[in-house]
């Protein structure tokens, strides 16, 4: 299974031609408008199953099957938490639980936004927590604002997902540390001066046995499409 999270930067009907040739089983993709407004083609195939979620048509986080895997979002969910979505995965003889993450602002709770915005959507779906589990998406964090105020930090988020046995797939499979990733998955402004990994995929202990490969497209490949690459993990299933 290989599993792709990419934040699109908009318009991706113009850009899912770029991603597809990577050939997910499953993609999460943020800024994503909704699936109505996709044009399908030869390369731009038609998802097998999909769900999208979003404040208006234009904007939103789209999950989407390219083969024989459904979702169905799970009676937990919050909308209190907006665009942190928890889905059932079923198909191929395997089912686990998805929670698919654009973590956004909040003008109303500053202290809620971004990585607090994380931190409470997993206290909330702590149930969620156990085995065959996979968390992945933009969380806009890193280990390095931890200084900031939030209801919980990166670290906490990390620590507290590390006791339920979920770890950060990059991190495990490269050897890193939080705050000093060599590899990183946004530009801010598309500068490549300006480099911050804040895109993660989390997986429970037995999904992270299953891990084969792990990669982050590059500056020079992306950066004409986003100022997001994609992250994409295969597992052994």
């Amino acid at each position: 299974m290989r599993l792709i999270t990419w934040n699109c930067q908009g318009a991706f009907r113009k850009k899912a031609d770029f991603i597809l040739p990577l050939q997910p089983d499953i993609l999460v993709v943020q800024e994503c408008e909704h699936p109505d407004k996709l044009k399908f083609s030869q390369t731009n195939k038609e998802p097998n199953d999909f769900y999208w979620h979003g404040d208006s048509v234009h904007k939103g986080i789209g999950i989407f099957s390219y083969s024989d895997y459904k979702f169905e979002l799970l009676p937990d969910f919050n909308p209190s938490f907006r665009h942190i979505l928890p889905l059932r995965v079923t198909g191929n003889g395997h089912s686990f639980t998805l929670l698919a993450v654009w973590a956004m602002d909040n003008k109303e709770n500053y202290e809620a936004r971004y990585i607090g915005q994380i931190w409470l959507a997993i206290n909330h779906y702590r149930d969620l927590l156990g085995s065959s589990i996979i968390i992945a998406g933009d969380f806009n964090s890193n280990k390095i604002w931890d200084y900031k105020d939030r209801v919980g930090t990166h670290s906490d988020m990390v620590n507290n997902l590390e006791v339920k046995g979920i770890h950060s797939i990059y991190h495990k499979h490269f050897g890193m540390e939080q705050g000093r990733e060599k590899h990183p998955t946004f530009f801010l402004q598309k500068k490549v001066t300006k480099p911050y990994h804040i895109d993660y995929c989390f997986a429970s202990t037995d999904l992270l046995e299953r891990v084969k490969t792990v990669e982050i497209g590059t500056y020079e490949n992306w950066t004409a499409h986003s100022d997001h690459s994609p992250l994409s993990i295969s597992f052994d299933l």
